[in-house]
């Protein structure tokens, strides 16, 4: 079942964080801006919506400069990245990836951060969209067309780095929530990343980004997602979410804000830069639950 958004502020504007398959069908050739967030085997993918733009998670759009993947590239990298997309302030992006609900998140959260709020995640992605029986291009995402005029306006504690992850979990006030599976935090499942320590960071809460979907791979409804971060954030209200590599912390970001919380952030490094060889705390076992 979709999410249901509040009704939509302007005519050009989006709903809501998250939107429909015929919420965007109804908008084809309208101006609205797509973008496929598709990662690892799913990139470049032979299938996208009518039209739509790469945000490339895995090239162009993540800082390679850094040591850990998909580091949030700094404003003025952002900026012209965007703009030789076609990107302009006054445009409606949707954000979508091949797996339904996954890294899409992440852009989303991206352009979020930069000051851009005109955009939202398509819910079930590019699987919900082919499944309702709409158009599908049998080409890669594509863009070849005129500049935008972007601008970043980054928006200071959207995305957080360790030293700011170390002072949430000392914080009684404050809940970090790490997304990966229940075996990875627990440490008795292998990192995908060599050179990482098992387990998670103490005091952190296991909420795996999956739990906040459906069976059908749409994001669960409000009063779900509300209830499943409140089992394990109880009544603290401002969120720190972390991951592997800061992707699917994005999903837990979504769900959250579509439930309503709103001091939310994202540990950009997640486990990839927590989990190397240092002497930052790492924890093992446990089911994550407070």
């Amino acid at each position: 079942m979709s999410a249901p958004t509040p009704p939509e502020s302007s005519l050009s504007g989006v709903p809501g964080p998250v939107v429909g398959a015929d919420w965007v069908a109804g908008r084809l050739g309208a101006g609205l801006v797509l973008f496929d967030a598709s990662v690892g085997s799913k990139r470049g993918g032979a299938a996208r919506l009518p039209g739509a733009r790469p945000f490339d998670l895995d090239g162009e759009l993540s800082d390679h400069s850094s040591p850990v993947p998909h580091t949030m590239p700094g404003a003025e990298r952002f900026t012209e990245a965007l703009r030789a997309l076609g990107v302009s302030d006054t445009d409606t992006v949707v954000v979508y990836d091949a797996q339904g609900v996954y890294s899409s998140a992440r852009a989303w959260w991206m352009l979020r951060a930069m000051g851009f709020d005109r955009v939202a995640v398509l819910d079930g992605g590019l699987p919900a969209w082919a499944a309702a029986g709409h158009p599908v291009e049998a080409v890669p995402a594509a863009y070849d067309g005129p500049r935008g005029t972007f601008t970043a306006r980054p928006r200071p504690g959207l995305i957080v780095d360790a030293d700011t992850v170390a002072e949430a979990l000392a914080d009684p006030g404050a809940a970090v929530l790490d997304a990966r599976t229940r075996e990875r935090y627990a440490g008795t499942a292998p990192e995908p990343r060599p050179g990482l320590r098992g387990g998670h960071m103490p005091g952190s809460v296991s909420l795996p980004f999956g739990e906040l979907l459906g069976d059908d791979g749409h994001l669960a409804p409000p009063d779900a997602l509300r209830k499943a971060l409140k089992a394990v954030a109880g009544d603290r209200e401002r969120l720190y979410f972390s991951c592997g590599s800061g992707v699917t912390a994005c999903v837990l970001a979504l769900g959250a804000t579509v439930a309503g919380y709103c001091e939310l952030a994202v540990y950009d490094g997640s486990w990839s830069e927590w989990g190397l060889p240092s002497e930052r705390p790492v924890a093992t076992g446990g089911s994550g639950s407070p």
